[in-house]
């Protein structure tokens, strides 16, 4: 019989399915504890704000969104091919999970040392291992000066074509109605910051 997870994970569990199935609007704490199956006042023993279970649910989108990276990266592949692989992967996996990103990008969340104190590690410092991860592949794809401004222009650029193309904005500039061009707009992106592959 398999061991039951701890109360902390449970109403984290709790939360993601909530952020997933119903968007961010809907997380409380009487909800996360009723799904869990405690009582209302239970999560305040381990989440003192409603912020600070939004920040724990938060880091664990980045715990499966960085999940998702390694499944789809080949370290020995060219750094190119890493960020494209990246990339498709950040795109889809905003599709996937719109509530989830919504959530996982929110300002007011990333100072969640002001919520929680004991908070460890902040939402902040956990979202910096997967930017750094396509900070590294940019300076290998194109070496040179600043190569985290480059990444987190097209870090931008990924973002916003994922938010763009869920709302249906670019589907309808583009003339898309099955998804075909979104490769296309991918590659589209890593050539703007990247430069063109040479031939």
């Amino acid at each position: 019989m398999a061991e039951e997870k701890p109360l902390r994970d449970r109403l984290i569990d709790a939360g993601v399915e909530l952020v997933l199935s119903e968007g961010t609007s809907a997380v409380g704490l009487r909800e996360i504890a009723r799904r869990a199956g405690v009582s209302h006042g239970a999560p305040r023993r381990y989440f003192p704000t409603h912020h600070a279970l939004l920040s724990a649910i938060a880091k664990r989108g980045f715990e499966d969104l960085a999940a998702r990276f390694a499944a789809v990266t080949q370290p020995s592949a060219p750094p190119r091919e890493q960020l494209r692989a990246l990339g498709r992967a950040y795109v889809y996996h905003a599709l996937e999970h719109r509530g989830m990103f919504e959530l996982m990008f929110r300002h007011d969340l990333l100072d969640s040392e002001r919520h929680d104190p004991s908070d460890r590690p902040r939402l902040r410092e956990a979202t910096l291992p997967v930017f750094g991860l396509l900070v590294d592949l940019v300076a290998h794809e194109r070496p040179g000066p600043a190569p985290a401004v480059t990444a987190a222009a097209l870090w931008s650029n990924l973002h916003g074509i994922a938010q763009l193309w869920a709302w249906g904005s670019l589907p309808l500039v583009v003339g898309d109605t099955d998804g075909r061009q979104l490769d296309r707009l991918l590659t589209a992106a890593l050539d703007a910051h990247l430069g063109p592959v040479s031939t």
